[in-house]
Formats: C-alpha cells, structure tokens, sequence
C-alpha cells in the first residue's frame, strides 16, 4: 500500500514539473499580435519549404555588409528558390533603393534596379551578350 502511494505521488509530482517545463517552452521566435482586428506574424525573416525540407522561398532582413570592398546597405530581401536551389527570383528594398531579379542559371537573366544613384534594366541571354537600358 505505502509503495502505491510513493509511485502515485512521485507520478503526480512528476506531472506539474513536465506540465511547468512545457509551459516555460517557446519554440518560435515569431509573435502573433492583434492589430485592427487581424492577426501579424512578426519575425526578422520567414523561409518556405518542399515536401524534402528544401528551402524554396525567404524574406530574410539583410544587415549592412560589405562584400569584394563594396558596401550593401541593410535591406529586406524575398527569394523565390527553384528545385535545384538556384534563385529564380529576387526582390529587394533597401535604403538606397529596390531592385528586381528575373534570371535562370543557363538562359540568362533580367534585372531592373531603381536607386538613388540611377536607375536600369539589364538584360543578359545565355551567350554572355548584354543589354542596359538607361533613362
């Protein structure tokens, strides 16, 4: 009888410590908040994936950074990703302007940028043969 109670006592005792330790969990780092009624999902970036854990799309917050001596501003990048892995689709916005990328790795690619040092479209096929239109 005493063994009962030991094991029925360990076993609720055992019950609030698991039922605490779940509570205290937060396995994402988004927040969902009300705001006029409707739900906002609030994160620094969100990723999509297929059926095999792939990656396919994003919406990441680019910090600043400086790559091959350039500097790229801190900006807000989606990227719409094929099944090979390769990014089919770029859109960014950032402080100095936004720009879009249309491009398959062996045709070529086509991309528009407005800046606040000038505006383009570039057009690229797959021979390497380049076209910029400027205003």
């Amino acid at each position: 009888m005493k063994t009962q109670r030991l094991a029925l006592a360990l076993t609720l005792i055992n019950l609030v410590l698991m039922s605490f330790l779940l509570a205290q969990l937060h396995p994402a780092e988004a927040r969902q908040q009300q705001q006029n009624g409707l739900s906002i999902l609030r994160g620094t970036g969100l990723e999509i994936t297929d059926s095999l854990g792939n990656v396919r799309a994003s919406i990441k917050s680019e910090p600043a950074s400086i790559v091959n001596g350039k500097m790229y501003p801190a900006a807000i990048l989606l990227r719409l990703i094929d099944s090979k892995g390769q990014p089919s689709v770029k859109l960014a916005a950032g402080e100095d302007g936004g720009g879009l990328s249309l491009s398959e790795e062996s045709q070529g690619y086509i991309q528009a940028l407005a800046r606040n040092t000038g505006c383009f479209i570039k057009i690229r096929n797959q021979d390497g043969k380049e076209q910029v239109i400027k205003p």
